[in-house]
């Protein structure tokens, strides 16, 4: 193995509570905005730290008076909004432990989390979801009430909860010291994994786990009372929630789109100067970059051509001169400009977790004058154990740990963490928390890495996800899907080959690209499902992603692809609500597919 195997930074975390950044946010910044949102599409109403402590006051009587008790479960069943950060803060407050659910989640899924964490009362927001909490409580032992945010007919309201708490709340002092009362080892929360096979394991993390996760982040990255952010991934995940807790705790304040459906324009309007995202967005915001055509389409790679070139000279240390800063400051007027104002026009950098980004896509933000600081993670870790800063920013790789972690990597390449965010143990599962943390702490990711003479960590791939051929080769499908996920005819790219003699591709091709060549080449197809099975549509597609993987062995590189009319998304089942692959669904749902792409190798065998 190339590098070192073993990273730490020693810089201490002090020790904390997330109920201390509670009041110290709030008796910091006051009557300062600590959440935006939207009362209409023209309309952003904020709403300020003084006002979120009273909420938070009330929410803390309400569960009071609902008979909730410190140790108690509650569950959240909502899209992100103010109401679901304020009853957060109130759980955390008076130690009853919170249990995020996904709202993507089915009534079945959704019933296994509140039978499992033993939740008494939930809250909810939109119809529809308050029904899928019905169905879902219909299915367990224990008695659970329903709370609306949005006051749904049938169920109990958000304000009617609040009216009672205002009544049962205890006064501001005495809230306080409750608050700071609260012990760092005390679970802050039960996080249930998206498990793609099996039943999904509660993560318990504590009020020190997350809290220390927070300092520690904040002394790596440049975010303060100045900046404004928009908080659109789920804060089922852990990564949006701890990001918000810290957005919070420097008075940098959050915005709520709408909905993920207005997130561009709701974006454009916010503003905002730090952006915590996936890699499918990007991939996405990419893909409309390039999807373009004619005079523009040459423009476009012009400019980026460009910006790649000016990038080379920054990441080497120095800047653009003569003509090519020339060049990059046309391209950027024409084109990149545009980017930047779809994002809002005054984003200082975005923060990349939850998957790999694909290194040629973070190049591209790069070059345009978008940062993307990648980092690394897991729900078990609070999330954060490493990420890029400004200061040291390495694209391909996910940073060097952040301050108290340490990385070792093992013998057979899997990553290895240990550090004051690492989980207390999975919730009831004793056995599974002495499998995944060894008796000296040391926590076993899943995933295989690399660390370099710097300590930069670089993932490879999910343990799990290795595809192993029939030849007994083992090939890391996420170098090869992050590298052709930029090119101008894919959307997606899957790649499978378990037990195969060779490997092959899943592709969600970018129509756009690909009817313009096909209309070009003289195809000529009625629906999208003919233009994907003509012969010179396939080979065409072949032809070019295997030409960006000459530089693979030869038994890693793919042999066929075939093409499929239906994306990956969260409501298919074929996606997490953090926007990955699920491998095994993929697997399942397109067996019959993947067979096709393996037809001649079963001849071959039956012929033997």
């Amino acid at each position: 193995m190339n590098g070192r195997d073993h990273a730490v930074n020693q810089n201490r975390v002090p020790e904390s509570t997330l109920t201390e950044l509670f009041v110290e946010a709030v008796e910091r910044f006051g009557s300062a905005p600590a959440f935006q949102r939207f009362e209409t599409a023209e309309r952003i109403v904020d709403i300020g730290y003084d006002r979120a402590f009273d909420l938070v006051r009330s929410v803390a009587g309400g569960l009071s008076a609902a008979g909730i008790e410190p140790g108690d479960r509650v569950a959240i069943l909502s899209e992100n909004r103010p109401e679901w950060a304020i009853t957060d803060w109130a759980c955390l407050c008076t130690r009853v432990i919170d249990v995020p659910v996904y709202p993507t989640l089915s009534p079945h899924q959704v019933a296994y989390i509140l039978r499992d964490s033993g939740a008494r009362l939930v809250f909810v927001s939109s119809a529809d979801l308050a029904e899928k909490a019905r169905e879902a409580v219909a299915e367990c032992p224990q008695e659970i009430s329903i709370v609306s945010y949005d006051g749904t007919a049938g169920f109990a309201s958000w304000s009617d909860f609040l009216a009672e708490g205002e009544r049962n709340a205890v006064d501001p002092e005495a809230f306080r010291a409750r608050a700071l009362e609260v012990q760092p080892d005390d679970v802050a929360t039960v996080l249930y994994t998206s498990g793609t096979t099996g039943d999904p394991k509660g993560v318990m993390l504590t009020h020190g786990n997350v809290a220390s996760n927070v300092r520690a982040s904040v002394m790596v990255l440049p975010i303060g009372h100045t900046d404004n952010t928009i908080s659109f991934l789920p804060l089922s995940h852990i990564l949006q929630r701890m990001v918000d807790y810290l957005f919070f705790w420097v008075g940098c304040r959050i915005g709520y789109p709408r909905s993920l459906d207005t997130l561009i324009v709701d974006l454009a309007r916010l503003q905002p100067t730090v952006v915590v995202s996936v890699p499918r967005i990007y991939e996405k915001i990419y893909n409309g970059v390039m999807d373009a055509r004619g005079p523009k389409k040459r423009l476009i790679d012009w400019a980026v051509s460009v910006a790649d070139r000016a990038a080379a000279a920054r990441l080497a240390g120095g800047e653009p001169r003569g003509l090519l800063a020339l060049q990059y400051a046309v391209a950027d007027r024409l084109v990149f400009s545009k980017v930047k104002r779809a994002v809002g026009g005054r984003l200082r950098f975005f923060v990349s977790g939850g998957g790999p980004l694909a290194p040629a896509l973070n190049r591209f933000f790069y070059s345009i004058g978008l940062t993307i600081l990648e980092g690394y993670g897991l729900t078990e870790t609070s999330p954060v154990t490493n990420v890029n800063t400004p200061e040291d920013f390495r694209i391909g790789t996910v940073g060097k740990p952040i301050p108290g972690t340490e990385i070792r990597i093992a013998e057979d390449g899997e990553i290895l963490v240990r550090g004051p965010q690492v989980m207390k143990g999975y919730y009831r599962k004793p056995e599974a928390t002495q499998v995944a943390i060894d008796p000296e702490g040391w926590f076993a990711t899943g995933d295989i890495g690399e660390l370099d003479d710097e300590g930069f960590l670089s993932i490879t791939d999910r343990k799990k996800d290795l595809i192993v051929t029939a030849g007994g080769k083992n090939v890391a499908p996420q170098p090869i899907e992050n590298r052709l996920a930029t090119h101008p005819l894919t959307e997606q790219v899957v790649m499978v080959g378990e037990r195969r003699r060779y490997c092959s591709l899943l592709v969600v091709p970018a129509f756009g690209p690909l009817e313009a060549w096909a209309r070009g080449a003289g195809v000529e197809w009625t629906t999208r499902a003919e233009l994907l099975r003509d012969p010179r549509v396939i080979a065409h597609v072949e032809r070019e992603l295997f030409a960006m993987l000459e530089d693979f062995a030869s038994y890693e590189r793919p042999k066929k692809v075939a093409l499929l009319e239906e994306e990956f998304t969260v409501e298919n089942g074929m996606l997490t609500p953090t926007l990955k692959v699920k491998r095994r669904v993929v697997g399942e749902r397109l067996d019959a597919v993947i067979d096709g792409l393996y037809a001649e190798e079963a001849a071959d065998v039956t012929a033997r």
